[in-house]
């Protein structure tokens, strides 16, 4: 389903890609796709780039999923996921490569995340809840996997105008 790109396990990318011009216009062309779609996040390998580097912007506040926590625009290099608790919770997903479609999918609740910043640097970050989740669904694109891969019960997928019909 979609692109075969999104079924390979994307490359790291080397220090000196990091920052150099083409790189650079990858993150800007994936941060207007984003916006663009209205997405939170996104995958290199959605934009037809097999590279480990995904973006997540979450807007904080109040939203149909709840009240979630803001996370600032964020490029992801490289990224290694480490879960920190193993407790799941489900959420409904979609994803910009497989439009038209929703998914109950359960994922750990507490992750942390070492990656390369755009800038080059190091970084750790912490995600719980809903931002874990967004992160976890990005990260699988990395390895060749869309949330479809990850449900577990069939009957709770649907197609986006019947999802907003019945799960108001």
């Amino acid at each position: 389903m979609g692109h075969p790109l999104l079924r390979q396990v994307a490359r790291e990318l080397a220090p000196a890609e990091i920052g150099a011009a083409g790189f650079r216009q990858l993150v800007t062309d994936m941060v207007d796709t984003l916006h663009d779609y209205g997405g939170i996040g996104l995958a290199a390998p959605q934009v037809g780039e097999s590279l480990r580097l995904a973006l997540i912007e979450i807007r904080g506040g109040p939203t149909r999923y709840g009240e979630l926590a803001a996370l600032p625009l964020t490029v992801f290099v490289n990224p290694v996921i480490e879960i920190l608790d193993p407790a799941t919770a489900g959420n409904w997903e979609g994803c910009l490569s497989v439009p038209g479609l929703r998914g109950w999918v359960e994922r750990p609740q507490g992750i942390r995340v070492r990656y390369t910043s755009d800038q080059r640097q190091s970084k750790t970050l912490e995600l719980q809840g809903f931002n874990a989740t967004v992160f976890q669904h990005e990260f699988d694109h990395l390895d060749g996997r869309l949330y479809l891969d990850r449900m577990t019960d069939l009957t709770r997928l649907a197609f986006e105008r019947e999802f907003e019909r019945f799960h108001p």
